[in-house]
This record gives structure tokens, C-alpha cells and sequence, in this order.
């Protein structure tokens, strides 16, 4: 199987094209562009340096969040598009667990992969390994720093924080984790692999391609004034905003 993988959930960009679990091709690139100026270049050189034409890949794997809104909307709907037009499987993977994947050398630790959400907010997860495969404990979530902090003091087990973000917050974790032993992943690890992404979406179950839609986790810009300008309203379809 010939896999396409994309991640551009947050400001890493990672692509990387796969033959099984063999690795043929990857960039990844941490720099103050924009996803959707840089993207598709990077995709069409890479399947170009393989050998390979777009016809030929079996399957698109794409970090589906969270993260930024703007960056997966761009790798989301460049990954429904090669999908759909080429008929091809589309899978969409944890953008979280992109990062714990990184760390399961460490089984015995409680991974939580996370994200800058801002004001004192953050993307996270939690996650364990066990019989070597990763196992999702906390799930994927936006959620306040002290709450998290307070998830982590009644877990009692040693917590291995993962991402560059992580390491944002030092200061807070050593004011509020005073039980909690925990620790900082690898610099190496900090950061998503598309490799790594392409690996877990290899033998998963494909998504339906036209219904598919990241996983955001909090509201946008957009629905949090309409909602402000709609006080009361019903917005359970969620019919006033496209989500992709």
C-alpha cells in the first residue's frame, strides 16, 4: 500500500509518502509560512522524487486535529480533494496521537501530547501503551491548564509531557503539579512526524470522504458570534457554520 500523509494541524508542516511500513519520502518544515502556500508544492515534488504519480497512491492519512483552525482546514480539504477525486481511502488520525506516537518507548508513563490553545488553555490528550500499541485514557480534548493539572495530581503515576508547547508551561506545572512526577519529552520528539501519522493510519478503517471533518474541539471565531448575536438559539446542527 502507497500512503500519503499529511500534517498541518499546527505550525509544523510534515509530508511524507510510504510504501506499507517503509519509508520513501518525508519533509517537514517549522517555519512562519503559510500551509497553504507551500502544501501542495511539497506533496507534488515528493510523489514526483519517488517515481510515483498521484494515481498511484492507495491512501491519504491526514492529522485531523485539533489545532489550528486555518492549518486543518488547508490539510484536510487538500486530503478530501486527492481522496475524492482519485477515488482513493481517506483516513483521519488524532493529531494528538501523532505526537504521543513519538514516546512508546515509555510504558510505563502516562503521555499527554499537547497544544498551546491560548490563554492559558490547551489541546491535550492522554495516552498509555499497552501490549505495545497506544491506548487512548484522556480523551482528546480543550481544556484549561489548571484543569489539567488537576486530572494529572489525582492520576498518581509519572506523567511525560510531549510537544514543543509543553515545555511553554514549566513554569505552571512546577507551581501546580507539587505530587506529580513528570518530565519533558526529547527535543526529536517535539515535534509530528508525517511518518509517523502514515504508520498509524496504515490499517485503519477509512473515513467517509464527503462527511469527513477535522476535529476542531472548541467553538470557532465564527459560531462564537453567532451565538453572541443569537443568544438562545438552537445549535446543535451546527448548520450556520461549514465546518469544511
Amino acid at each position: 500500500m502507497k500512503i500519503l500523509a499529511l500534517d498541518t494541524s499546527n505550525r509544523p508542516l510534515s509530508v511524507a509518502v510510504l510504501e506499507d511500513e517503509m519509508l520513501l519520502a518525508q519533509t517537514t518544515l517549522n517555519m512562519a509560512k503559510k500551509h497553504s502556500a507551500t502544501l501542495m508544492p511539497v506533496v507534488a515534488d515528493m510523489i514526483k522524487q519517488v517515481g510515483l504519480t498521484p494515481a498511484e497512491i492507495d491512501r491519504v492519512v491526514v492529522a485531523a486535529g485539533p489545532g489550528s483552525y486555518t492549518g486543518l482546514r488547508i490539510g484536510v480539504t487538500a486530503a478530501k480533494t486527492f481522496a475524492f477525486t482519485l477515488n482513493k481511502d481517506l483516513v483521519g488520525i488524532s493529531s494528538l496521537e501523532v505526537l504521543a506516537a513519538n514516546c512508546q518507548n515509555d510504558p510505563n508513563k502516562l503521555l499527554i501530547p499537547l497544544f498551546d490553545a491560548r490563554r492559558k488553555n490547551v489541546f491535550v490528550g492522554g495516552y498509555q501503551v499497552k501490549d505495545k500499541k497506544l491506548v487512548n485514557v484522556l480523551p482528546d480534548q480543550h481544556l484549561g491548564l489548571s484543569e489539567l493539572c488537576q486530572y494529572l495530581q489525582a492520576q498518581d503515576q509519572e506523567v511525560l509531557f510531549i510537544g514543543a508547547d509543553a515545555k511553554n508551561f514549566q513554569a505552571d506545572f512546577a507551581e501546580q503539579l507539587t505530587t506529580t512526577k513528570y518530565s519533558f519529552s526529547e527535543p526529536k520528539d517535539d515535534y509530528p512526524s508525517a511518518f509517523v501519522l502514515g504508520l498509524l493510519g496504515k490499517d485503519a478503517q477509512p473515513s467517509d470522504v464527503l462527511n469527513f471533518v477535522p476535529h476542531y474541539l472548541r467553538l470557532t471565531q465564527a459560531e462564537v458570534q453567532w451565538m453572541e448575536k443569537h443568544p438562545g438559539k438552537d445549535q446543535a446542527d451546527g448548520s450556520y457554520v461549514e465546518k469544511v
